[in-house]
């Protein structure tokens, strides 16, 4: 099914009209030098990312890491005229994208016998995320991809860490017009490593076995490593009090003034106000969630469940004493929030027609982040989605972090049915939950699974589905359903049900019964 597709020039006509008149210059970002996107043929909003206030450098605090040895890397840049940076385009953070080299004859026992490519320890431009990304989005990279990373200013080493190299099942829809774009690339999960300026990286085929069933098979064409930097985080805002639990590191204060519970359209004839930092593609993010919170808002403030059921059934033109089954609206950090840089995406938004199921995820990007680094992780997932992948935005509709906060994904609207590139075959209807972290074998935080339930418990609500129920769905085609095939789900499923994946991992996989429960509770049933 195709998307509908809407431009976010109708949303913010009203917000660009009061522009402040000496607005920075409005460019479109200078494309990403070996995963460039194609311009949108659908009418475009000019405008750029919100403005980010300067933080000190190194204010994300590097993953745990074992000194493996106390040499350092070769001081400078790596000499490789095949790297490329973006470092230029005017956006916030950056990607350096290098391409592997093949490997030499390694005397490490631990490392594969079979060829392979890779790079040697080297010093970098600082980063905090990795990844490997390859020419062809429909080859699959059957192997091995392993890092170990330098922490910024230091001469510590990482251990070899494993990079989930089974990522082709978090994409678009085969046949959609986000997979069709030609900009779209294959890719390994994203990596969280903490601050770091010096990297080493193998990746080694699946070997034949040992009795001659197979051949050592051999790896996509144009690898290249992706180091992403997530540039400083937003200025910090105050947020309505009791809100714990829905900002980084769970802060709250007292609610401002001019932050209400429930804000309603400004007065008839009077202009929409725009902060000076919020450029129209921010404004566009924001404006779609005009009906929560002001414009430019970096929280939407979280609901009781009497004022949801209010809203609810105003919107639906139905009586205030009808009951509806929806969950208190929880506090969720916006795009804003978090510091999504509006320039990175394309510019129009894209819907389904409802949500009837949601997918949960794990981001398999490990564990070594910290609640306050969140917004962090975010903003270089996202980097990493559409610089890297060649993704339309954010593939996600929402994120989880460990502590329990909530933040927006893709842009679109938090109440709406924004089409996201979360679960192959089963994007059209539904919304995708990515879960912060790995959790294969560790257990999610409590207040994970908590934020989980109250997030399906309101939009789901929304769409009038339960969360105990059953829903059948049509599969756009994938490795566990063949196109058109009909298939019967839980309203809140694992990714795993969808395609034969790990994903959301088994230990998250076995609280989604409870998060079924809770989301239940939470609505009134």
């Amino acid at each position: 099914m195709r998307s509908l597709m809407v431009t976010s020039i109708g949303v913010t006509c009203a917000a660009a009209l009061t522009l402040p008149l000496a607005a920075p210059a409005l460019s479109a970002p200078v494309p990403h030098a070996s995963s460039a996107r194609p311009p949108s043929a659908a009418p475009q909003s000019p405008g750029a990312g919100p403005a980010a206030a300067p933080a000190p450098a190194g204010s994300a605090t590097p993953a745990e890491s074992t000194p493996t040895d106390s040499r350092t890397a070769p001081a400078g840049e790596p000499a490789d005229s095949g790297e490329s940076d973006d470092r230029s385009a005017g956006v916030a953070g950056s990607t350096q994208s290098l391409p592997l080299e093949r490997l030499a004859a390694s005397s490490d026992r631990s490392a594969a016998p079979a060829p392979g490519r890779g790079l040697d320890r080297r010093t970098t431009r600082p980063f905090s995320l990795v990844g490997v990304v390859w020419d062809d989005a429909e080859a699959e990279l059957h192997g091995t991809v392993q890092v170990r990373t330098r922490a910024a200013g230091g001469e510590r080493w990482s251990d070899w860490q494993d990079v989930e190299t089974h990522n082709d099942e978090h994409a678009a829809d085969l046949g959609s017009d986000e997979r069709a774009s030609g900009a779209v690339r294959g890719s390994t999960a994203p990596l969280w490593v903490g601050a770091s300026d010096g990297v080493e990286v193998r990746v080694h085929p699946e070997a034949a076995d040992e009795e001659g069933r197979s051949i050592t098979v051999r790896l996509p064409e144009g690898l290249r490593l992706e180091l992403v930097d997530p540039g400083p985080d937003p200025a910090t805002e105050s947020a309505p009090a009791g809100t714990a639990g829905a900002v980084p590191g769970g802060r709250t204060s007292a609610t401002p003034a001019s932050l209400p519970v429930r804000p309603g359209p400004p007065p008839a004839g009077t202009a929409a106000v725009v902060p000076e930092t919020l450029t129209a593609a921010s404004a566009a993010a924001s404006a779609v969630n005009a009906e929560f919170a002001p414009l430019g808002a970096s929280l939407i403030p979280a609901m009781t469940q009497a004022e949801t059921a209010e809203a609810a059934a105003e919107a639906a033109e139905e009586a205030v004493g009808a009951k509806p089954y929806i969950g208190p609206r929880p506090g969720i950090i916006t795009r804003k929030g978090w510091g999504a840089d509006e320039k990175l995406r394309e510019r129009n938004f894209a819907y389904t027609k409802t949500v009837k199921a949601a997918f949960v995820h794990h981001s398999a990007t490990g564990n070594n982040y910290t609640c306050k680094q969140a917004p962090s992780v975010l903003r270089s997932i996202y980097r990493y989605h559409v610089k890297s992948s060649g993704w339309r935005d954010f593939g996600y509709n929402f994120a989880v972090d460990k502590c329990g906060n909530i933040y927006e994904g893709r842009a679109g609207g938090v109440s709406r049915a924004v089409l996201g590139a979360h679960t192959l075959g089963f994007n059209t209807n539904t919304m995708g939950i990515a879960v912060l972290g790995s959790y294969s074998s560790t257990n999610p935080p409590a207040a994970a699974v908590t934020a989980v339930a109250k997030l399906t418990a309101w939009k789901l609500g929304l769409f009038g589905r339960n969360p105990k129920g059953k829903v059948t769905l049509v599969s756009g085609g994938s490795n566990k359903y063949a196109k058109g095939k009909k298939v019967k789900m839980n309203v809140i499923s694992g990714h795993r049900d969808g395609f034969a994946t790990e994903c959301p991992g088994a230990r998250l996989y076995k609280k989604l019964g409870a998060a079924r429960t809770s989301s239940a509770h939470l609505q009134g049933r």
